[in-house]
Formats: structure tokens, C-alpha cells, sequence
């Protein structure tokens, strides 16, 4: 199974572009701070990841300001001519636990 939960911040949004379809779509840089515990110790956990949303969820994503901080939902891919995975963002709601 290929599934991702995420609570991060929204740190860069492109404008909003067409594919070929027609389909609204987005590109954001994610942004994740947490603490998590690895074999019994604590450690500060920090990453960033590019994602990606299409259609409705797109048009909603690229209205949210940037450092505004939400619950992601979706699926990691490789894109064809990249070397790291994105996150193609499915769901999405405002993280209230930050």
C-alpha cells in the first residue's frame, strides 16, 4: 500500500498551470517538524518535500498562504524524468494540533 499522512507547513506554492487535459494544477514545497523516538532515543525529525495537487484540490490549495500549516493525505510518486519521490496530495485539512 502506498499511502502518506502528513502534518506540514505549505513553504512554497507555484502559480496555478493547466496540464494538457485542461486540469488545474499546483506544485508546493512541504515542510514537516516533529519529534519522534528511534531505537529509544528522541530525535528532532525536519524535512522537505515537493507535492503536487490536481483539479478542485489544486485551485484549493493555491489560494492557502504560504507558512499556514495543514494535515496532508495522498500517495508518493517518482515523476518520469526525476529522481525523488512527490507527494500527489489527495486530501487535505487544517491542522489544528500545531
Amino acid at each position: 500500500m502506498n499511502q502518506l499522512a502528513l502534518s506540514a507547513r505549505i513553504a512554497e506554492t507555484s502559480a496555478l498551470r493547466y496540464t494538457p487535459a485542461g486540469l488545474p494544477a499546483v506544485d508546493l514545497k512541504l515542510e514537516h517538524e516533529s519529534q519522534a523516538s528511534e531505537a529509544g532515543q528522541s530525535r528532532q525529525v525536519n524535512l522537505a518535500i515537493k507535492a503536487v495537487a490536481f483539479g478542485t484540490m489544486a485551485e484549493a490549495l493555491a489560494a492557502q498562504a504560504l507558512g499556514t500549516q495543514w494535515r496532508f493525505n495522498g500517495f508518493l510518486a517518482t515523476p518520469r524524468n526525476g529522481k525523488y519521490p512527490v507527494l500527489h496530495i489527495q486530501s487535505f485539512v487544517q491542522d489544528t494540533t500545531s
